[in-house]
């Protein structure tokens, strides 16, 4: 069973949503990054998706823009992005890795030799954003030959027959934009329609289905983590997994945040953000870090 069919297992078992929050690898500092991917299970996240810092983003707002070209001017490329998804395994091998970015680095790495990469780091999917599903197939055999589940994208202006196409393919879960602009926090997102949307969606979807981009509160989670006419129940087991709420239930322990450097990790990957403790009983405040949104 792949770390994504456990964890979505475990939350329908819980009649939750899951928390999917965003940061970019290599911001605030190269040795902040693994630190806050503790902190943010720490604080109740499901699964986490780490961008990969890419030099023309289309589909990011300013905040991740801003995050990536400074992660960028301090070197955090690939290789940087996957020791340190290597490193936060050492610590935590049930919470589900994503890195989400774009094609070019992938192709210049060479798809192949990213896929084993990627797989042996511990990553468990990859989203693509300007990889359009009519041009996938030849990368999602390559994925697929190494457990590496490619993520899709679906948005307001999908058509039937394109929907019906990632549907039918999804695999670990499917992403869909809330609305048709770039990341961030917005007044743009109208909940109501995002919802109804998302019902259908889910109606036909082989794996579950995740919003982001301008989900900006816990109000706004809440207002997406609504199925049909009632919150929760999970009625269509794989679709739906109960309302968003905040992690507390005792069956996933959280992780403390290493103090000493796994072995071979490290000196960049060993030391804590600020208001990150050594004991995360009480989850720091991950203020200043770009965060997408909370997946549904």
């Amino acid at each position: 069973m792949s770390r994504f069919d456990q964890r979505f297992s475990e939350l329908r078992a819980a009649g939750r949503k899951a928390l999917i929050p965003f940061i970019t690898a290599g911001d605030p500092s190269l040795e902040d990054t693994v630190p806050v991917m503790h902190a943010l299970v720490e604080a109740g996240a499901d699964v986490i998706e780490l961008g990969v810092p890419f030099s023309d983003p289309m589909a990011d707002g300013p905040t991740i823009q801003r995050s990536s070209e400074r992660a960028l001017a301090r070197g955090a490329g690939l290789r940087y992005v996957l020791d340190a998804v290597a490193a936060f395994r050492k610590d935590d091998a049930g919470t589900p890795v994503v890195l989400m970015g774009y094609l070019n680095p992938v192709e210049i790495h060479g798809t192949e030799r990213f896929a084993e990469a990627a797989v042996r780091a511990g990553v468990d999917g990859v989203l693509l954003v300007d990889l359009p599903p009519e041009e996938a197939d030849d990368t999602r055999a390559i994925f697929n030959r190494h457990g590496l589940a490619l993520i899709m994208l679906a948005s307001p202006t999908t058509s039937d027959e394109r929907m019906a196409m990632l549907c039918d393919g999804a695999q670990g879960y499917l992403y869909y934009v809330s609305f048709a602009g770039v990341t961030g926090a917005s007044e743009r997102l109208d909940t109501q329609a995002a919802g109804e949307r998302l019902r259908r969606i889910r109606a036909q979807a082989k794996a579950p289905v995740a919003a982001g981009f301008g989900i900006r509160d816990a109000g706004s989670a809440r207002a997406m983590a609504v199925d049909g006419r009632r919150r929760g129940g999970g009625q269509r087991p794989g679709h739906r997994t109960g309302p968003y709420r905040r992690r507390r239930h005792r069956a996933h322990p959280r992780r403390r945040v290493p103090g000493p450097a796994p072995a071979g990790a490290g000196p960049a990957l060993s030391r804590r953000p600020p208001g990150v403790t050594g004991r995360l009983g009480r989850p720091a405040k991950l203020t200043r870090l770009p965060i997408r949104g909370m997946g549904t």
